[in-house]
């Protein structure tokens, strides 16, 4: 069985629609593949559907944007959570607002030294999707400054860049909390990706493991090899549950679908504790 626990649709940064999203996992071959935008379940009923037509089961998910009090970004992977949870949807609110505000603080301050307008950023924003840094990357791809969205996020949309601006983000903790109170499986994504930024020490996990952290998504691109090691001690002396996935964005990264696997063993783990929402089988 071919498991895929982290895509992106234009809910939020990828670059496909819900539908398309599983179209593209049935094409390559998946039998499962979890929706996991940013701070946002819109996706879900579109997904759903579209998961049935194409024989693709789908995962219910949502990616939490985190950061630590030393200002360090955390992704946070729920899985079968309920998306009406009144802690849960007022925190991703305040999250997503956040965003927006930062957004046009960034276009702001880019609009000094780039042809950029804020127009220019909504055109590639989907109706209702959680904006963010790769929609204002995508409009500098479109006004010739950068080729691409990873050449933005390298140099003109780094964390270290003049332009860069911070927004509301919960504690981890926090996040693996309301997570499980709306009866979610929460899953630390990418957790030693160090190339997109710094990365959380022992402090981090130690209290997202007391707050009811349920595993770590270790077979990523953006893990290196030695991180992996360490994750994998980690995961053993905590009983954590061991994720891969593609983390698929369309063509906004060049992360493909099935690149990385969870093992079906998993997968019935991760719905034994989610009890917000079910698994859509075809």
């Amino acid at each position: 069985m071919r498991i895929d626990l982290h895509a992106h649709s234009n809910v939020s940064d990828g670059t496909e629609t819900p539908a398309d999203v599983m179209a593209s996992a049935a094409r390559a071959g998946l039998d499962v593949v979890a929706l996991t935008d940013h701070d946002s379940t819109d996706g879900w009923p579109q997904a759903s559907q579209a998961a049935l037509a194409h024989g693709v089961a789908l995962v219910p998910g949502m990616e939490v944007s985190c950061r630590t009090e030393q200002g360090i970004s955390v992704h946070l992977l729920s899985y079968l959570h309920d998306p009406a949870h009144p802690g849960l949807l007022e925190e991703i609110t305040k999250s997503k607002d956040a965003r927006l505000t930062r957004a046009e603080r960034m276009v702001t301050l880019l609009a000094e030294d780039y042809p950029l307008t804020w127009d220019d950023v909504i055109h590639h924003v989907a109706p209702g999707a959680t904006l963010g840094r790769p929609h204002i990357a995508d409009a500098l791809v479109a006004a010739g400054v950068v080729s691409d969205r990873s050449e933005a996020f390298t140099s003109i949309l780094t964390s270290r860049s003049r332009y860069f601006v911070q927004h509301y983000a919960p504690d981890p903790a926090t996040a693996v909390e309301l997570v499980r109170a709306a009866g979610g499986v929460p899953v630390f994504a990418h957790p030693v990706a160090s190339s997109r930024g710094r990365i959380v020490g022992e402090r981090t996990y130690r209290d997202m493991i007391d707050a009811g952290l349920a595993g770590l998504e270790i077979d990523h691109r953006d893990n290196p090899e030695e991180g992996r090691e360490f994750l994998r001690g980690l995961a053993a002396r905590h009983g954590l549950l061991i994720t891969g996935s593609s983390d698929y964005h369309g063509t906004g990264k060049p992360n493909l679908l099935g690149e990385n696997m969870t093992s079906p063993e998993v997968l019935a783990r991760i719905e034994e504790l989610g009890t917000g929402t079910a698994v859509v089988r075809p």
